[in-house]
């Protein structure tokens, strides 16, 4: 069984997994830890679209973490934020609709709601800066090809029910929360602004969660007719409370006994 999960997450891997190791290879900056890039806009008062040197400075105004990629810019920054947790309501309330496990339908009310509370956060921190958020472009091809993948990823779903669903859905989510825990710590490694940081690590921390949750979900129902579409997803679960990218994973659980689906625990994600 776990051979097939690694298959379908590999499989899935081709999707958005090439779009962080082109990230990596296009975007590297010689003598740069890629893992510590960055920068921010904030209360430094340096004006917007213009970088904040932070621990290091990633190429074209982009931080990088793992291969996965954020914009320095604090407007452009928040905008991915947004976009993200938009998709992430919109996925949860899919798999209330499609999923045949109840496990995934109660995976996708977390989702909507942690999401939900997620995205208050960021418009509320963009309301106090005075930035008015708006749709996300792609800063560059690999931009454009990950935006590309998403809509794809998300237009397959929208035709899939039941089992072939609830497997496809999940190896998508593993993947999809390895990139945007990738973003929120290439921004977190990268800022100086004290403001942002308690910010960014309230995101990483459900983000964390959810992507230990599909994958354990993924581990207990099995791939389905589903197979072949995915995220970047690592094909090991992560350590708990690392708020990595899928880039650590030893001393995982199951947190399948954990989660809001057992009724005997007491933890919320």
């Amino acid at each position: 069984m776990k051979r097939t999960i690694q298959g379908l997450l590999l499989a899935g891997s081709l999707v958005l997994g090439g779009t962080a190791l082109a990230q990596s290879t296009t975007q590297a900056t010689p003598g740069v830890n890629p893992g510590s890039q960055g920068v921010n806009r904030g209360s430094q008062g340096i004006p917007q679209g213009q970088a904040m040197k932070g621990k290091s400075m990633a190429k074209d105004g982009m931080l990088e973490h793992t291969g996965f990629m954020i914009p320095a810019d604090e407007k452009a920054m928040l905008e991915r934020l947004h976009h993200v947790n938009q998709a992430e309501i919109k996925l949860g309330q899919l798999a209330q609709q499609n999923a045949q496990s109840p496990d995934v339908k109660s995976y996708g009310e977390t989702l909507v709601k942690d999401h939900t509370a997620a995205d208050q956060k960021v418009m509320s921190y963009a309301q106090q800066k005075g930035l008015k958020l708006a749709e996300p472009q792609p800063m560059n091809d690999v931009e454009r090809k990950s935006m590309a993948a998403h809509k794809a990823n998300m237009e397959k779903l929208q035709a899939l029910k039941g089992t072939p669903f609830d497997s496809c859905f999940l190896a998508i989510m593993v993947g999809g929360h390895d990139e945007a825990l990738g973003q929120l710590m290439a921004a977190k490694q990268g800022t100086t602004d004290a403001s942002l940081t308690p910010l960014l690590q309230d995101l990483i921390t459900p983000v964390t969660q959810h992507r230990q949750q599909a994958y354990t979900l993924l581990g207990r129902i099995g791939p389905g007719a589903g197979t072949g579409v995915g995220g970047s997803g690592s094909m090991k679960p992560m350590d708990s409370g690392t708020g990595g990218a899928g880039d650590t994973h030893k001393g995982s659980q199951d947190i399948g006994t954990q989660n809001k689906m057992d009724p005997g625990n007491t933890k919320k994600y």
